[in-house]
């Protein structure tokens, strides 16, 4: 008998998608991270990372029109001061076209999964690219 996790209890965190949170968040070795969850394994797993270099165009691309996903993006801004800053964004992404068994899975595991990322600044929720523009994000990140 496979043993399915609970709705209370959620999903599983898969090691690697702590450890790569990590290094964006210490190391600043990625821009955004996109995480999926594998159904078939009860996981939250890494699906793609953004490097340094890519922009938040690459970010809301790299998203697929039709199916949830998790992401982290590490967005940075200079302040009315002239200081440079950067805030830390947990994006759920539920576009409206995706499966409703999709949208109940990651809606009930995401809490919990946001928990184990320890250093989110800001939280997100889109169910349309308009709800993360890059000017929603600047106005969430002062």
């Amino acid at each position: 008998m496979v043993h399915q996790a609970n709705s209370a209890s959620g999903m599983a965190v898969h090691d690697d998608s702590k450890l790569r949170f990590l290094e964006l968040k210490a190391k600043r070795n990625y821009r955004f991270i996109v995480f999926k969850i594998e159904e078939k394994i009860q996981q939250v797993t890494v699906e793609r990372l953004g490097l340094p270099n890519e922009s938040y165009d690459d970010f809301t691309a790299s998203l697929p029109s039709d199916e949830c996903r998790y992401a982290v993006f590490d967005f940075d801004f200079v302040t009315d001061e002239n200081c440079q800053k950067s805030k830390i964004f947990f994006i759920a992404w539920s576009p409206d076209t995706s499966r409703v068994r999709s949208k109940m899975l990651y809606a009930s595991s995401k809490d919990r999964f946001k928990r184990e990322l320890d250093g989110i600044q800001v939280e997100l929720q889109a169910t349309d690219p308009s709800e993360m523009s890059i000017d929603i994000i600047k106005a969430r990140a002062i």
